[in-house]
């Protein structure tokens, strides 16, 4: 049905579906809030139940961000991606992905969508690689209203406003999509053309919307 849609109407559809992601999985436990307090003198943040089971058990992320440039490395099948994060414009989601990286909630996942055509993403942080997979807490966004979503962004998918959990998205290429998606970082000149290279081999099924047909699979995300 995608494929009879005109391309702006496909960008529409896929920004919605592509880049949301929730867990409705009730076999798995929920996120536990007994992570230790981070430096009180950082950032404050705010991290809540989402009401959904944890597709991997996580503690909930300190509660004060500490801001600052974090340079991490997520090492895939196809090779090391390089990204900087920006804590100082998005201490909170930054926080959360450091918190996740750091607990091996990213380790041994899957990248589960690639989109080829409108968005030009590859959205990876569910370990039940279904696109309903989260850490089973939510929180808020972190937008200015100027975001833009050019090639070697990061950002945070989510299923509408401040609804972040654990599933992000990489741009390979320039996306019109909107304002809606708080940008948390960007990778760099080497890793971009990894990802390009997986979007060029397409989706498994020859659509525009779908599992990357080279699998990208994460084996760990560190914080350098």
């Amino acid at each position: 049905m995608l494929l009879k849609r005109s391309l702006a109407a496909l960008a529409t559809l896929v920004a919605v579906a592509a880049l949301a992601g929730c867990s409705d999985d009730s076999s798995s436990p929920e996120a536990q809030d007994t992570a230790p307090t981070a430096d009180q003198t950082g950032p404050p943040c705010t991290y809540t139940s989402d009401g959904r089971a944890a597709a991997k058990k996580v503690d909930l992320p300190p509660d004060h961000a500490s801001g600052g440039s974090v340079d991490v490395t997520i090492a895939t099948g196809v090779g090391d991606i390089k990204a900087t994060l920006d804590g100082d414009a998005t201490p909170c989601t930054v926080n959360s992905f450091v918190s996740l990286a750091e607990q091996g909630y990213f380790d041994d996942t899957t990248c589960h969508r690639l989109t080829t055509q409108g968005i030009f993403v590859l959205q990876c942080g569910d370990p039940t690689a279904t696109g309903s997979g989260g850490p089973g807490y939510a929180f808020g966004d972190e937008l200015s209203g100027d975001e833009k979503y050019g090639a070697g962004t990061l950002a945070m998918a989510n299923a509408g406003p401040d609804t972040n959990g654990s599933q992000f998205f990489i741009v390979y290429a320039d996306s019109q999509l909107p304002p809606a998606y708080t940008v948390f970082g960007s990778i760099d000149t080497a890793s971009l053309k990894t990802v390009t290279d997986v979007a060029d081999k397409g989706t498994t099924d020859g659509g525009p919307d779908g599992a990357p047909k080279q699998p990208v699979d994460i084996k760990t995300v560190t914080v350098d």
